[in-house]
């Protein structure tokens, strides 16, 4: 069996997903239809002390689908039609009108994504190593610094600040800070 990529209406990909597994099954085209996939991850965001955790789609308005092909190398008639008139489907990702399969390096690249164990949440966070911040809450307000290191598993983030003249590390909330 080969991915193929559909594009679908944004917002619905679980939904096509369903109705795709629902139809496959009334239709008995399991032999030809495999894995339906909406590939996501768990993410914790962090907004005035309050951590939430949700998913996140990785590829947002797509949904991965594997089939198995005729012997001449198309997709069959039964699928193709079954797949086409399901509501929220747009089309297949491909050259001149004809889907085209995912390589076998992107195909594998995302199964891994869609694989990761679900306890691995990672913080969700606009700052990256280097940007330089101010602080707009807390004890250190109006310090400016430079951000040193994301610390997912806690949910802050290292900064460096000069406090009396000297280089200081702070671990502060990401929504103590915004970018200068």
């Amino acid at each position: 069996m080969q991915f193929f990529v559909l594009r679908v209406a944004s917002n619905k990909e679980d939904q096509v997903r369903e109705k795709l597994a629902r139809k496959v099954k009334i239709e008995g085209l399991e032999t030809h239809v495999g894995r339906i996939l909406v590939p996501t991850e768990r993410v914790r965001t962090q907004k005035a002390g309050v951590r939430r955790e949700s998913e996140r789609k990785l590829y947002p308005g797509y949904v991965f689908i594997a089939l198995e092909l005729d012997k001449d190398g198309r997709i069959p008639d039964k699928v193709w039609f079954m797949i086409k008139e399901t509501e929220g489907v747009g089309d297949f990702i491909g050259s001149n009108g004809k889907p085209t399969p995912m390589s076998p390096k992107d195909e594998s690249k995302m199964l891994e994504e869609a694989e990761r164990p679900a306890e691995s949440a990672t913080l969700k966070t606009e700052y990256k190593k280097g940007d330089k911040i101010k602080v707009v809450d807390g004890a250190f307000i109006n310090f400016e610094g430079e951000v040193d290191e994301i610390l997912p598993d806690k949910g802050t983030v290292r900064i460096i600040t000069t406090i009396f003249g000297r280089s200081t590390p702070l671990e502060l909330e990401h929504w103590q800070i915004e970018k200068v």
